[in-house]
């Protein structure tokens, strides 16, 4: 059963319509093809993230793939995925409640394929374009700061940066916040900092056993593992009940 019932997608189209700019066709002559709204576009990014589906999948004659690429990379220079990760915060503070008293933070190499900007060589997977995704979770393990760098950076030096990002996302935090890291975090440098941000910190002891010190920051490495899991909204392949499913076999 997928993770986001289809009767949530209207709202949630309301939320993200209202950050989005006008558009402004720029066109010289003004002949090109009508512009696929914003609406179709979107659909298509939600059922790609219901299945855990490739766009060529989703792609119909309304919708090519190519579109849907093109206009999540417009979406993505905007900043729209920071505005909507923070809304999302914000609400689930609302009617749940996030626990900011113990945090967790962690890396996690993953691929990318296409490259980018912040790509750099994976030292786990032969030398290939890769990134580093630091996450920082609260209590439960839900993302409230996240940054990317090059697969080949240690996860240390991201530990500012991605309490940084949590901090933008929550305005305020309890007096007293906890940090729990891994071993890889265990030096002076990352305690001075974790104290200069005013958090204290757990930092797992090189060489004793993971097992045997695990604490609380599993959390994060559930995130991460649901992360990588690919299959993003949904939370079984077999029993999806959605609308619409994607008509094409071909699966990326």
């Amino acid at each position: 059963m997928p993770v986001l019932p289809s009767c949530l997608l209207e709202p949630l189209w309301d939320q993200f319509a209202a950050l989005l700019p006008e558009h402004v066709d720029t066109h010289p002559l003004g002949c090109h093809n009508p512009r696929i709204p914003d609406r179709i576009v979107f659909e298509r990014v939600i059922a790609a993230l219901v299945h855990g589906s490739g766009y060529e999948r989703i792609a119909d004659r309304q919708c090519s793939d190519r579109t849907i690429r093109r206009r999540v990379k417009y979406w993505s220079q905007l900043g729209m995925a920071e505005q909507v990760h923070g809304l999302a915060v914000q609400a689930y503070d609302r009617m749940i409640g996030l626990q900011l008293h113990e945090l967790s933070v962690d890396g996690c190499i993953t691929k990318a394929p296409c490259g980018g900007e912040r790509a750099g060589r994976s030292p786990v997977d032969r030398g290939k374009q890769g990134l580093k995704r630091s996450v920082a979770t609260e209590a439960r393990g839900i993302p409230i700061g996240l940054v990317s760098a090059g697969a080949n950076r240690h996860d240390s030096p991201l530990l500012v940066p991605t309490l940084e990002a949590a901090k933008k996302q929550i305005s305020v935090f309890p007096e007293q916040v906890n940090v729990n890291l891994d071993r890889g975090y265990d030096s002076d440098k990352t305690r001075a900092a974790l104290e200069e941000l005013g958090f204290t910190g757990e930092i797992a002891r090189k060489g004793v056993p993971a097992p045997i010190q695990a604490g609380k920051r599993w959390v994060v490495e559930r995130s991460h593992a649901w992360m990588n899991g690919f299959g993003k909204l949904r939370r079984a392949t077999p029993l999806y009940r959605w609308d619409r499913r994607p008509t094409t076999k071909r699966l990326k």
